[in-house]
């Protein structure tokens, strides 16, 4: 596995879902030194969110990077992988919320329903896409996995972070709501992958049957990280001390 991975394959021009994992690593990279640099230029207030955001994108270039080749090399979805990314990132994603609320009185607490909802929803579509992807009960663990999103959703919108977030001034509830938009349409493009992978995801129905999921995962994973950065950057950079 080791050589496999080290080797630098080819991509053919007709390989889209190689073509998506390569520019999905270029993409991530770019971002990550972009929010790198421009740590010593934000506000001290909001440089641990700037660098987490360069965290996120960076943890996902490396693995897109393996991801690339192990597809290449297999021809199969790199599953294990992903969610070895995902189980990284996606919390990490949710400590932004935690970061730009705290300010405004969040406390750790938040911080642990946030990251448990999150591994709770990949550990269980973990479960449902690699073990009992082949099977129709894999409805019922992507059921599942979408009871912690719904909770993060319901944090985000209307519970602790939306009303930390309001209390927080005008440049923390913008920030939020746009963060929110993406965790309720962006992230929602995680099941459609998920239904495309799996047999029966759909309630036990087989549904966008030829869809690559690793396509459908790519475009997610580029739209949400990096853009989640950038809302983070825009408010460290909109939300600066006003000079006397």
């Amino acid at each position: 596995m080791y050589n496999i991975l080290m080797t630098i394959l080819p991509i053919a021009n007709n390989n889209y879902v190689a073509f998506t994992f390569f520019v999905g690593c270029m993409a991530m990279l770019a971002a990550s030194v972009f929010f790198f640099f421009e740590v010593s230029n934000t506000d001290k207030r909001w440089r641990t969110s700037v660098l987490v955001s360069g965290l996120i994108t960076f943890i996902a270039a490396v693995h897109y990077y393996y991801m690339r080749d192990y597809y290449l090399a297999t021809n199969t979805s790199p599953t294990f992988f992903r969610y070895v990314d995902w189980i990284l990132t996606v919390p990490l994603m949710c400590v932004e919320f935690y970061l730009i609320t705290k300010k405004a009185g969040a406390k750790i607490g938040l911080l642990w329903k946030l990251i448990t909802a999150s591994v709770f929803m990949l550990v269980t579509g973990y479960i449902g896409e690699a073990i009992y992807g082949a099977e129709t009960q894999s409805w019922v663990w992507g059921t599942l996995s979408s009871v912690g999103y719904l909770y993060i959703v319901y944090l985000i919108w209307f519970g602790e972070v939306a009303q930390l977030a309001n209390n927080a001034g005008t440049a923390v509830a913008t920030a939020n709501k746009t963060l929110a938009w993406f965790v309720l349409v962006g992230w929602a493009i995680y099941p459609i992958g998920y239904i495309a992978g799996t047999h029966g995801g759909l309630f036990g129905m087989d549904v966008f049957h030829g869809l690559s999921l690793d396509i459908v995962y790519n475009i997610g994973d580029a739209i949400n990280k990096i853009g989640f950065g950038f809302v983070i950057y825009s408010l460290a950079q909109s939300d600066k001390p006003t000079l006397a």
